[in-house]
Formats: C-alpha cells, structure tokens, sequence
C-alpha cells in the first residue's frame, strides 16, 4: 500500500530527474539491482589499508608513514572547515564558532597524539629507515602550507624582520619571502634544498592562487568583518587556534626532532636538511596569525612559556 507520505516523496523524486531530463523508472530499476552498501566499500578500507608502501623492512616504519596520513587527513578536515568560514554568505558567530571549534578539535587531536611519534617508535629502527626517505620530509606538507595561507594576512607568514623592507601587498613578492622557505636552506652555503625546490616546483603556483583566492576573505579579514560584539565571542577561540597551530604544533616537532635526531657532539640532521633546531621553536619562528588578539607582553613571549622558560 502506497502511503500519502511515500506517494508525496515519489512525487518530488519525479520532479526532481524530470528537471534533469532524467526518467524516474530508470532510477528506481537502478536503485532495484543495485548491491547493498557495506561499510568497507563506503570508506574504501581496502584501498586504504594498502596505502602503506614502507621502503625498509623495518616494522616501525608502518607508524611513521600511517601517522602522517592520519596528519594529512586532519588537515583536510581543517581546510574544509576553514572553506565554511570563509566563502560562507552570510558569516555569523556561530557559523565561526562551530568551525572553528572543529579545527581546534583537530588539532588538540594531533598535539595530543603526536606522542605517537615522540615516544611510539624505536629510536634506532627510525634512524635506520629515514635514510631512505631523503630528501622526503614533513616540512612538505602542502596542506599545512594551505592551512597558513587561508588563516592570516600573508604579511603575517613573512618574519617581522623582514616585514619593513619588504614593505609591499605584492602576493608574489610575500610568497617569494614566506618564512618557512628560510628553513629548508643549506646550513653551510644557506642554497635552497633539494627538499625546497621539489616543494615549490609542485606547489607555489597554487600557493599563489589560494593566497589570491583568499587575500581579502581569510579567517583574520572575516573575523575584522564581524561586529564588535561577535567579535567577542570568536576571540577565546581563536586565540586557541593560533596557539595550536602556531606554538603547540611545531612544539611537538620540535620534541620530536630533540628525542630522535639531538645527539652530542653535533645534532643529526633532517631529512629534508631543514636548519630544525632553528625552524622548528616556536619562540624562534613567532609567526602569529591574530597579532591584534594579543598583548605586547604575550607577544613578546610567543612560544616561550610552552617551552618551559
């Protein structure tokens, strides 16, 4: 028996594919023969679980290569929340709100789980296997870049050193002199890496188009566009994601680098020859996303209470 609801619902179905030209019998027949879904085939779990290709027999590279995968999904997720944020309509408080809690989410996620990195690998079988994985490094995460690039002003990815005599709202030019391209340089004759170059040939004409993209709607230009009020109730949260992203993640690099590659009398080095024990502190880089949020004293202490000091 055909119901008035079931009989409303077959209505606005035919309406629906007539518009596409479509006929609604030849979907129904479809949707007749068509296997159940299971939930391996809907996340693909078998493509997934065969995305690991280690390229040493050691065991403990599984958890390098499935970590960064988890990393680079997380970082899809925020990408995708920041989209919201910024290309939304009409931006409101709780529009922002509930994105970037989701953010925050992730990344509170990753900081905490980056234990996994820190203490869930043997030392030795690590030392052993990343030398195979040169000049690959995680410093070319193109979607870490990205979530940079929409979240500030790209004069705020520039080191404040270099902001006055840069001096110019040229794209081009800022992207040219964006910090992280000063930390995959050569410690001795300060030349690019092989590392660095194979980044940029792959990604700086999309950087420059997302910067172009998001040049007057990225998270800080929308969160300057919302009234005062609104204002006030974004700020906390923001303040977290500039600390999760910009202090509490690079610190957990940072830990990481000192548990596996310090070593006396010298460090060893990355495998993408970036300069770490310079790059990677947070009080070293003090890139900041919100630098209005803050005070002068919390400014001028960026990174430096997290480490401890």
């Amino acid at each position: 028996m055909v119901t008035p609801e079931i009989a409303e619902k077959i209505k606005r179905l035919e309406e629906k594919y007539s518009a596409m030209g479509q006929d609604l019998s030849s979907y129904l027949d479809g949707l007749l023969y068509a296997d159940y879904l299971t939930y391996w085939d809907y996340i693909q779990l078998d493509v997934l679980l065969n995305l690991q290709h280690p390229r040493t027999p050691f065991p403990d590279e599984n958890i390098f290569i499935i970590y960064h995968q988890i990393t680079e999904l997380y970082f899809k997720l925020s990408l995708q929340a920041i989209e919201q944020i910024c290309h939304a309509p009409v931006l409101t408080a709780d529009i922002f709100k509930t994105q970037i809690r989701r953010i925050n989410n992730y990344f509170r996620n990753l900081v905490h789980s980056f234990e996994i990195m820190v203490d869930g690998m043997d030392k030795q079988q690590f030392l052993q296997f990343r030398m195979a994985l040169l000049p690959a490094s995680g410093f070319q995460s193109g979607q870490f870049r990205m979530v940079e690039i929409c979240s500030t002003s790209l004069v705020n990815l520039v080191y404040e050193q270099q902001r006055q005599t840069i001096n110019t709202a040229d794209l081009k030019i800022l992207l040219e002199n964006i910090y992280w391209r000063s930390g995959a340089t050569e410690l001795a004759t300060g030349k690019k890496t092989l590392t660095l170059r194979q980044f940029e040939m792959k990604y700086m004409p999309a950087f420059l188009e997302l910067a172009s993209r998001y040049k007057d709607c990225n998270m800080q230009q929308r969160y300057q566009q919302l009234p005062p009020a609104e204002q006030q109730e974004v700020l906390p949260l923001l303040k977290e994601y500039d600390l999760n992203i910009n202090v509490r993640w690079p610190l957990m690099h940072y830990k990481s680098a000192v548990r596996y590659l310090h070593k006396k009398p010298e460090d060893i080095a990355a495998t993408g020859g970036t300069n770490w024990q310079q790059y990677l502190p947070p009080k070293n880089k003090r890139i900041i996303f919100f630098p209005e949020l803050w005070t002068a004293a919390e400014l001028d202490n960026w990174g430096r209470l997290a480490m401890g000091e």
